[in-house]
């Protein structure tokens, strides 16, 4: 994803449900656009952060998908906003 179009927050309570997994340390799949591509990674979150006000999830594979490009988490649908 262009890392220069601005970010837009995802919901507050999938945000809730993407800490809740990484808290429990659960393999998942998430599907996610990356280059106007669907990209699906089965991994586990090591953590979520943020740099230069863009959330990001790392991944235990040391990859970093930025929280705006999620389709999906573990089959649930990103909604679009809080």
């Amino acid at each position: 994803m262009d890392k220069a179009k601005p970010y837009i927050p995802i919901s507050c309570s999938f945000y809730d449900y993407l800490e809740e997994a990484a808290t429990l340390k659960r393999l998942s799949v998430i599907d996610y656009y990356e280059n106007g591509e669907n990209v699906n990674v089965e991994s586990r979150i090591a953590t979520l952060l943020v740099r230069d006000k863009v959330e990001y999830m790392l991944l235990e594979n040391e990859e970093t998908i930025r929280l705006d490009t999620l389709i999906s988490f573990n089959g649930k649908a990103l909604p679009k906003s809080c």
